[in-house]
């Protein structure tokens, strides 16, 4: 059975295009016909593109990887943004950064900066700052928690990414080509789908077949999650997981313990001073 229909497709709007002179050629596979100026794009080749999407996504999530969904358009953000939490998916909804994927290591670091300001906010160390320096601080972590919060769990490159909107998420998309990254997307009749590797051909500006074709992807990725629970109930921690648990030699195991950061016992008020310092310095 289809994870979505015709008539729903078809009572969201999903089926409208853009205007004809706007139109991009290499969309034409997918496009039915021209009424009033306006594109219309064929459902029933969405219902397919859509299984075939939910199928990729299921199989990657049931791997344990992971999928980065991003949509900075207005009238998608809340959608994603819910149903990503609904998953337990990292999202953008915000700015995307520009790096994201290609300049990853740096993006991490700035996501750490967030776990430092929150400790240093436990340990008493905001106490001993002045009043500017609080609020110096707390203005970088609203920042950095408004364009990083989303993706704070993600700590390694998502193995595929959900887009809305290709031509305004171009930046991400291209990302993801260059490191041969996956992309699922919707796409309309104005945008290039040689671009994405799933294509979804559809409306991407209706609230309403966004939430749609949202609903359908995110209910085979809850069902790639219960699958992966079951297995790993039946048959324990595969052994790649064991391997990443447990350093396959004594070298390794070394080299892990020198990775790890040096702190002393008793670095406290006067080891999170230095590093509210540099907050502030980074600020100005």
């Amino acid at each position: 059975m289809s994870r979505v229909t015709f008539e729903q497709l078809l009572d969201a709007g999903s089926h409208f295009g853009h205007l004809k002179r706007k139109w991009n050629p290499a969309m034409a596979p997918y496009i039915f016909m021209e009424r009033n100026g306006i594109h219309i794009i064929d459902l029933h080749k969405t219902v397919v593109k859509v299984d075939e999407a939910a199928a990729a996504l299921k199989q990657i999530v049931k791997s344990g990887r992971r999928v980065l969904f991003v949509a900075t358009k207005k009238q998608a953000k809340q959608i994603v943004a819910d149903k990503a939490v609904s998953v337990g998916m990292p999202y953008v909804t915000e700015r995307w950064p520009g790096g994201m994927l290609t300049n990853f290591p740096t993006i991490r670091k700035a996501v750490k900066k967030m776990t430092t300001i929150d400790k240093m906010a436990k340990d008493g160390t905001f106490d001993q700052l002045s009043k500017r320096e609080k609020l110096q601080i707390t203005r970088q972590r609203a920042k950095l928690e408004k364009n990083l919060g989303s993706i704070a769990d993600l700590n390694r490159l998502p193995s595929a990414l959900f887009v809305i909107d290709v031509m305004k998420e171009h930046i991400a998309v291209a990302e993801a080509n260059r490191l041969g990254i996956p992309v699922f997307a919707m796409v309309d009749t104005n945008s290039d789908p040689t671009t994405v590797d799933f294509v979804i051909p559809s409306n991407d500006d209706a609230t309403k077949s966004i939430e749609v074709i949202l609903s359908a992807l995110c209910a085979a990725i809850t069902e790639g999650l219960e699958e992966r629970k079951v297995e790993k109930l039946d048959t324990g921690p595969t052994s790649s997981e064991n391997e990443e648990q447990q350093p396959s030699s004594r070298r390794e195991r070394k080299a892990k313990t020198l990775r790890k950061p040096m702190i002393a016992k008793d670095d406290g008020v006067a080891l999170n001073a230095n590093i509210a310092s540099k907050f502030v310095k980074e600020e100005d």
